[in-house]
């Protein structure tokens, strides 16, 4: 049994507040503590303790045995930590980033995801990849893309996208706990780093002690009557924005952060588009062959009738993420276009 399959009590409130990559840390610290079978392995997570921020303070508490600088080397790595994982051990392992994945894809694919399959269920491989994701400072082509429906779409994962430090901590704790793959992915700018876009909702509150997200179910960020808007990571906090900015026009925006692509919790989405008829996906991955027809796909398969109006995509175009400032925020989800597709939503 896994952890999510067991109903989770509610975490008392608290007014402690964090970064998104200190909750990730405390979620790791105290899980490492809880069970010496936790390691964390990547590049650079020792004494750099990430480029992200992702293992700051660790090596010093839990030493070089268990917080392991490896090489640069992802095939290798990789590789050992599902090695790790089958021997009984729960590695955590990091790809620096996510557009790295085609150098290990063979490990990640065809060996982490299809262990559990090919032995008829005989053996797990409880291990959490986790990967740094997005783009919006100006990384280039090769290191600002998301590519979370690629990994969603190749079964045999669970794959989990926080967009708050309490989500980044609770789905943590579940996905180090799972006795599947998790894949977990982290937007560079939800992490509350001093070096990115300055984003007010990556600090916030997060509950002291064990604190579990359960993988596999949304959270409606704010509730409205007009327009869903269906989204992931750091385009809720776009989209949050958006809503406010709109209120004040008498637009009541329901903003639906799905937390887990796999598995995907279809029902919130169905939910809120029974409620609003009308429907505004939100996707920092490509367009097509993606999330944001996936969800689309949802309601229509289910009721087509529940969409009063045309559904609104706004996503990246099936181009490479630019360089160039000006040229990668005109690609990206930004609020501008988040902003023009709820208000074309309504209109209609």
């Amino acid at each position: 049994m896994t952890i999510t399959d067991t109903p989770v009590a509610p975490t008392p409130a608290t007014n402690r507040r964090l970064t998104t990559s200190k909750a990730m840390v405390e979620a790791i610290a105290q899980e490492m503590e809880r069970n010496p079978a936790v390691v964390y392995l990547g590049e650079d997570v020792g004494a750099y303790g990430g480029i992200f921020s992702s293992t700051t303070g660790l090596v010093d508490r839990f030493g070089p045995d268990r917080i392991i600088d490896t090489p640069i080397s992802e095939s290798a790595f990789i590789g050992l930590g599902i090695g790790a994982a089958v021997e009984g051990m729960r590695p955590i392992v990091e790809l620096m980033f996510a557009d790295f994945m085609g150098v290990c894809l063979d490990q990640i694919y065809n060996h982490m995801a299809k262990i559990h399959f090919e032995s008829g269920g005989h053996v797990t491989v409880p291990m959490v990849l986790t990967t740094a994701v997005g783009g919006g400072y100006s990384d280039g082509a090769q290191h600002s893309q998301c590519l979370w429906g690629t990994f969603a779409h190749l079964p045999g994962m669970k794959v989990v996208v926080p967009s708050n430090p309490a989500d980044a901590k609770g789905l943590m704790t579940s996905a180090i706990r799972d006795d599947n793959p998790v894949v977990y992915m982290f937007h560079k700018g939800v992490m509350g780093l001093p070096w990115m876009a300055k984003n007010a909702r990556s600090i916030g509150e997060v509950p002291e002690g064990e604190h579990v997200v359960p993988i596999g179910k949304a959270a409606v960020a704010r509730e409205g009557r007009d327009v869903t808007v269906v989204t992931i990571s750091l385009s809720v906090h776009h989209a949050l924005d958006v809503a406010e900015k709109v209120a004040a026009d008498g637009i009541d925006v329901e903003v639906v952060d799905l937390r887990s692509l796999v598995p995907l919790d279809r029902e919130a989405i169905l939910e809120s588009v029974s409620k609003t008829g009308r429907l505004v996906v939100v996707d920092e991955d490509y367009r097509s062959f993606g999330l944001s027809g996936e969800v689309v796909a949802t309601v229509t398969d289910h009721d087509p009738t529940l969409l009063r109006v045309p559904v609104q995509r706004v996503a990246v175009p099936d181009v490479p993420i630019p360089y160039a400032h000006v040229l990668e925020y005109a690609v990206l989800p930004r609020p501008e276009r988040i902003e023009e597709a709820v208000r074309r939503a309504v209109a209609i």
